[in-house]
């Protein structure tokens, strides 16, 4: 390789460096957001016992008393799912509800709410998208912060 050749590679490989790098070196979690995904998988931990696996991937955000978002994910027939949502707030009162794309209440009963989390578990009768509905209905914070993670088996 010539010298003009190298040089030009490695000025080009370092502003590549420059533009890439400085968004992965300085992203950074909130701790807010680590705390709430931790709520919601020592909710799971009873499920994965029962051979549930838990996905990798979840949601986060902050809500303020009242507020509602609404998650969608495809859901197949013939697996089960468990919903586990979990906040950091002590004395917040948080809720998830599953509906279908029909917008209706597509959850089993034992759906439940307690402490730091709240979880909904669904059995599909159809494979489509589903809407995971995340509440907060109160919390002593102006926002509260939540995760939802999910597993199926």
């Amino acid at each position: 390789m010539n010298p003009f050749a190298k040089v030009l590679l490695c000025t080009t490989s370092l502003l590549a460096a420059i533009v890439v790098l400085p968004p992965a070196i300085f992203a950074s979690v909130d701790s807010a957001t680590v705390y709430a995904r931790a709520f919601a998988l020592l909710a799971a931990e009873p499920y994965v016992e029962k051979g549930f696996q838990v996905r990798e991937d979840y949601w986060a955000g902050d809500l303020a008393s009242g507020e509602r978002k609404a998650v969608r994910q495809q859901l197949f027939k013939g697996n089960e799912y468990w919903f586990w949502l979990g906040t950091e707030v002590d004395h917040a009162k948080v809720s998830v509800h599953i509906y279908n794309s029909d917008g209706k209440l597509a959850e089993q009963p034992d759906t439940w709410a307690k402490d730091h989390s709240a979880a909904a578990h669904i059995i599909p009768k159809t494979t489509g998208s589903y809407f995971i509905v995340v509440s907060v209905e109160a919390s002593p914070a102006a926002r509260t912060h939540w995760a939802l993670a999910y597993g199926f088996r």
